[in-house]
């Protein structure tokens, strides 16, 4: 459209100053002297009247009229200049009064048809007076030769220029050839100029040798011969209409049951295309990972089955699944979000991608699992290189956005065998060799029976640990809390503990991991929790007990996160009627150093209910000094490493120091877990620990032996020194009295 715009706007910059030189040329030699009536009147006629006396022929595109003639005639009688005035005034009043009927005629256009009917005449009687002479003395002589050769000059200069510009400017608007349009309007244009001159010719030699009587008659006889023909003609176009309307109607029909028919065709194949689309799109999601594009764990699957079929086929063959898993890719999910944990995912795929050999396949199962089939290969070490690659990208930091974040991978190696039948069963094969490399900190592991053995020894656990639960069959043991200045009972901690059926005692560290890695851990620990409190309720009831006394209980990472956790507290505390400053929950520093704010406001909820909270294990985590003092809790518990290895003379011993100078600066109560000896329950005094608990008090104890210990008012006033500065006792002495609890 541009194009064609600019060539228009060309060819008028062309046009423009023939059209001016033609318009100033007129007027300079204009016939100012011959200005009358007869002039008058041709103007008149020519410019209002001539556009409306038309005869279109029958099937054709030839329009016969008198402004052409009327052109020839005024430049016959009159001269060139007044030709030009004239013609260019006939073409701007024509073109405006076709614009101002409603035609889309731009005023571009207007300017066009002037230019061109002001430089044709122009050219037209230039031509004629250099070929013939002045024009006066041509027509004075109407009977020679020479003035019919004057009419064809006439009717040809016309036809040559204006059929050019037309053409050309046609062209221009419809982007069509100059040569099909030429040839499509020449011979219209030809016959109108040839008819024109004629025309103009004939009134002529009518003016010089008729009387004007004669020539009225002769024009009135024109004027019946027109408008009989214009009749004739109109009715031939009525005929003409009317039969084109009825073919039209019936074209119009029968295009309605075409378009009716490509309309259901068209529709049809919409629908076609829709279905394939649809069948595409279904396969696609079938198989294909909305996230990362990659392959999923159906398509996966299937390929794996192919490689199973292939072994059967031919022994020789060789094929690998690997399978890993992101490490700490929930904790970048609760911290970042779930929209940065994605894009993680499709960054994970994108490296993955990158490092597969033609006919590998790289998959995602769910959530940070990913599968890697290897369908060919000649050792073992392509395999583990393979693994080892993957654990090494994965490892370098990756950039959403603006920050680094950093992960790491555990990659399961399991070969394909003649022992598998089925594609899950390499998959668990290579999950379970997963689950060992990320347990034992290990870039990749080859899949072994012994681990699988392993897992079968986990899953009936962990179903024998969900009939526990359910059944209420876990034990609660009860290991006191002694104040070590006094050595007087300041509370207990309640410990799990389970007597399995068939084997037996099961310790806590095998069976607690299991809990919280399938969820059981959250009713096990609140079953735990509403079972100590009806406990040191009972106890309160019946034994004359200090009002200070405690039950501790645990609290393990994951419930420590439950959004429930301060309202299931509440809850029990109501049913069991325990007042909340007897509770302390027990949280690791690594359960609260997760996330530390949502810890610090867990940890403030829990506390306005009245209960108190606990540090365990303090010195194996990694708070700092900054966290630690926002943490609205009341005791820290030292670990039993630290204190068990008081006795060596190592750093461990100034470490104890170190967090009880830090606990007195915040005013905390210290537990010292694991006191073992004598010399470490006097070390721990010396050093200003207040509790502590440990072998050398008691073992954890059902509940049976706690209610003797209650019921007999036991102290270990025994192990105090008689004064702060006799010898310390030697622990063989105590041996009788730590094998008694």
């Amino acid at each position: 459209m541009e194009r064609k715009e600019k060539l228009t706007n060309i060819f008028v910059w062309a046009m423009l100053p023939f059209g001016l030189a033609a318009a100033a040329w007129s007027l300079v030699y204009f016939p100012f002297e011959e200005v009358g009536i007869g002039m008058a009147a041709l103007a008149f006629t020519t410019i209002f009247l001539s556009s409306y006396f038309s005869i279109q022929l029958p099937r054709t595109k030839i329009h016969l009229t008198i402004s052409d003639g009327m052109i020839f005639l005024s430049m016959l009688i009159f001269g060139g200049p007044f030709a030009v005035v004239l013609a260019t005034l006939e073409a701007a009043y024509s073109s405006w009064s076709i614009r101002r009927q409603g035609s889309p005629m731009k005023l571009k256009s207007v300017l066009i048809n002037t230019l061109i009917a002001a430089f044709a005449t122009f050219f037209t009687s230039v031509t004629i007076t250099l070929i013939f002479g002045p024009m006066e003395n041509m027509v004075k002589d109407t009977g020679n030769l020479m003035f019919f050769w004057l009419l064809a000059v006439a009717a040809i200069s016309q036809f040559l220029i204006n059929s050019f510009c037309i053409s050309l400017v046609i062209a221009i608007k419809t982007d069509t050839t100059f040569r099909n349009v030429w040839n499509e309007y020449c011979l219209n244009a030809l016959v109108m100029f040839v008819g024109g001159a004629a025309m103009a010719g004939l009134a002529v030699i009518a003016l010089q040798q008729i009387n004007i009587k004669l020539f009225a008659a002769v024009i009135a006889v024109f004027t019946l011969v027109y408008f009989t023909y214009r009749r004739y003609v109109d009715d031939i176009r009525i005929t003409a209409a009317k039969a084109e309307e009825s073919e039209r109607k019936r074209a119009e029909q029968a295009e309605t049951h075409v378009a009716e028919l490509e309309h259901y065709v068209a529709e049809m194949e919409k629908t076609s295309v829709a279905l394939r689309e649809s069948r595409e799109m279904l396969f696609h999601a079938a198989y294909h990972d909305e996230l990362t594009g990659l392959p999923n764990g159906n398509q996966v699957i299937d390929a794996i089955r192919e490689q199973i079929e292939k072994r059967k086929v031919d022994p020789q063959h060789n094929f690998a699944v690997l399978f890993l898993d992101l490490n700490r890719f929930k904790t970048i999910n609760d911290s970042l979000g779930h929209e940065t944990g994605d894009v993680l995912i499709k960054h994970v795929a994108k490296r993955l991608q990158k490092l597969l050999t033609p006919g590998d396949i790289a998959g995602r199962f769910s959530g940070d699992e990913f599968a890697i089939l290897m369908t060919q290969f000649a050792v073992t070490k392509e395999v583990t290189d393979l693994a080892a690659s993957v654990a090494k990208r994965l490892a370098e930091p990756f950039r959403l956005g603006n920050r680094r974040v950093f992960t790491s991978v555990g990659v399961g190696i399991a070969f394909g065998n003649g022992i598998y039948a089925e594609p899950r069963e390499i998959l668990r094969d290579a999950d379970i060799a997963m689950y060992y490399a990320k347990e034992n900190q290990k870039d990749f592991v080859i899949f072994d029976k012994k681990m699988h053995m392993r897992a079968v020894t986990l899953l009936q656990l962990e179903t024998d640990l969900r009939f526990a639960v359910e059944r209420e069959e876990l034990e609660i043991f009860y290991q006191p809390i002694v104040g070590l200045g006094n050595t007087k009972l300041a509370g207990f901690e309640a410990l799990v503990r389970w007597n399995h059926p068939t084997r037996g005692q099961v310790l806590p560290s095998e069976f607690i991991p299991v809990a919280e890695d399938t969820g059981m851990i959250v009713p096990m620990t609140l079953q735990i929790l509403k079972t100590a409190c009806l406990q040191f309720v009972d106890w309160q009831r019946r034994f004359e007990t200090d009002d200070n006394l405690t039950i501790s209980v645990n609290l393990s990472g994951k419930h420590f996160a439950h959004p429930e956790l301060v309202r299931q507290i509440q809850s029990i505390l109501d049913e069991t009627n325990l007042r909340p400053q007897c509770l302390k929950l027990e949280i690791t520093e690594s359960a609260m150093m997760a996330n530390a704010e949502n810890a610090i406001a867990m940890l403030k909820q829990i506390r306005e209910i009245g209960v108190q909270l606990s540090i365990d294990d303090f010195g194996t985590g990694h708070s700092s000094l900054s966290y630690l003092q926002r943490f609205p809790v009341n005791t820290l518990k030292i670990d039993r490493s630290f204190v068990n290895a008081m006795e060596d003379g190592s750093e461990n011993g100034e470490i104890v120091r170190t967090v009880l100078a830090l606990a007195k600066i915040l005013k905390l109560d210290v537990v010292a877990e694991g006191i073992e000896s004598i010399t470490q329950f006097h070390q721990l005094r010396v050093l200003g620990c207040e509790y502590g608990q440990g072998y050398l008090f008691s073992r954890p104890l059902p509940v049976r032996e706690i209610e003797k210990m209650l019921a007999n008012k036991f102290q270990w006033e025994d192990i105090l020194p008689a004064h702060e500065f006799a010898p310390l006792i030697q622990d063989d002495k105590f041996k009788e009295l730590t094998a008694v609890h």
